[in-house]
This record gives C-alpha cells, sequence and structure tokens, in this order.
C-alpha cells in the first residue's frame, strides 16, 4: 500500500515529535501492508511552515535510519499545503513539494471551519499552470459537512479529494464517518490515506480501511 497523507517526520509539526516516534509510526505503518510513504508535514499553517528544502533534507536523513534500522519502508517528500493567497508564488519560488515528479499534484487543506471564498480563484489559476488541488479530508471541514455540494462542484471542475481513513472507520465520529462513506460512493473521493500523527491517537488505520472498502464499495 501506499500512504499519500502522514505526517512522520519528527519535530516540524503537531506528528511525530523525535526520531523514535518517527521509527515506532514506520515500523507500525510495514505491519500494515504499508510499502511506500509520501511524508507531508503541515506547510503554512500556523506556525508552521516547513519549506521544501527542510522536507527534503529530513525526508532524506529519515530513509537512511530507515535502512540503517532494516525497516522494509521507502518515503518521499511531499506538504500538506494550507490553503493561502502566495501559493503560485511560493511555487515559483521552489518551496513547494508536490506529490508526484511532474509538479502536478498538489495537497491542498482548507481551514476547519470554512472554505474560504478566494479558493475558486485560487484553484482556478492553478489549474491554469497544470496544478490539479488535491483537497485533504474535506469530510472533517465544517462546510462541506454541511454542505457536500461544494466538493461535488470542485470535483466537477477536475479538482480531487482524499478522505482519511479513521474518518471513514468513524474515528472521528458518526457524522464524518457517514459523510466519508457518502464521498467514496459518489466518486467524490479519489483517495484514502493515513494523516497518520503518532503510535497513540491518530494512527494508520489503513489496512482495517482497506477491508472497510472492499465490503462497502
Amino acid at each position: 500500500m501506499i500512504d499519500l497523507h502522514c505526517h512522520i517526520l519528527p519535530g516540524i509539526d503537531d506528528g511525530a515529535k523525535n526520531w523514535d516516534e518517527s521509527l515506532k509510526m514506520a515500523r507500525l505503518a510495514v505491519s500494515e501492508g504499508i510499502t511506500h510513504i509520501l511524508a507531508t508535514p503541515h506547510h503554512m499553517n500556523r506556525s508552521w511552515i516547513n519549506p521544501k528544502q527542510v522536507v527534503e533534507s529530513l525526508t532524506s536523513e529519515l530513509q537512511d535510519r530507515l535502512d540503517t534500522e532494516d525497516i522494509p519502508l521507502t518515503v518521499f517528500p511531499g506538504q500538506e499545503v494550507r490553503l493561502h493567497g502566495e501559493i503560485i508564488k511560493n511555487i515559483n519560488n521552489n518551496e513547494i513539494s508536490f506529490i508526484d515528479e511532474t509538479n502536478k499534484y498538489l495537497l491542498i487543506e482548507f481551514p476547519t471551519a470554512e472554505v474560504p471564498a478566494y479558493a475558486d480563484r485560487l484553484f482556478y489559476e492553478m489549474q491554469t499552470n497544470q496544478i490539479t488541488p488535491i483537497i485533504v479530508h474535506p469530510e472533517r471541514n465544517h462546510a462541506i459537512l454541511k454542505d457536500p455540494n461544494i466538493l461535488y462542484e470542485f470535483a466537477n471542475r477536475g479538482i480531487m479529494s482524499q478522505v482519511t481513513a479513521a474518518s471513514y472507520l468513524g474515528k472521528f465520529g458518526k457524522e464524518i464517518e457517514k459523510l466519508s462513506f457518502q464521498l467514496i460512493e459518489h466518486n467524490l473521493a479519489h483517495f484514502i490515506a493515513s494523516d497518520a500523527h503518532n503510535t497513540t491517537n491518530r494512527l494508520f488505520y489503513m489496512r482495517e480501511a482497506m477491508q472497510k472498502l472492499e465490503k462497502d464499495i
């Protein structure tokens, strides 16, 4: 399995606190059948900046540690980019990590409470630059929870989305679980990823989610 959203890099956001926790997360991921992880720390979210060069350096060091410990996991650098007005500028300044080597797909996080009004204009600008936004955990956004048609309109324009495995399994409550299933059922979710942060309360749940997906769909 491939996990496209994970906070496994140590000490740079609300994910793994140190290298020991990063390695514990890696072992847990392997135990679930995950072979590749995109390391996606928060970018431009509160005090978490985490420019591309920092993420790449930490990812390289993590891979070295994984290899030394004989943990069969491959990690790649990425970011969970909080929606902000300077995204295009930051891309041009080489501060943004895409999730693919062609620099076409980008993980975008909305604020929890809303979908900013400028998202339409910014997404249009990104798409005209051949960049496809992937909205992460839309099922946990309060505005989309209230009106899922918001996500439907984005999807009609070729914008993609990623549901969190824990959401689909009901770990964030019944309302979010129900919406997660509806998004998957109606082809409004294109990826399932872990958004794992640690080995205590924000786990991977990927194997369990895949098993549930096979039964539901």
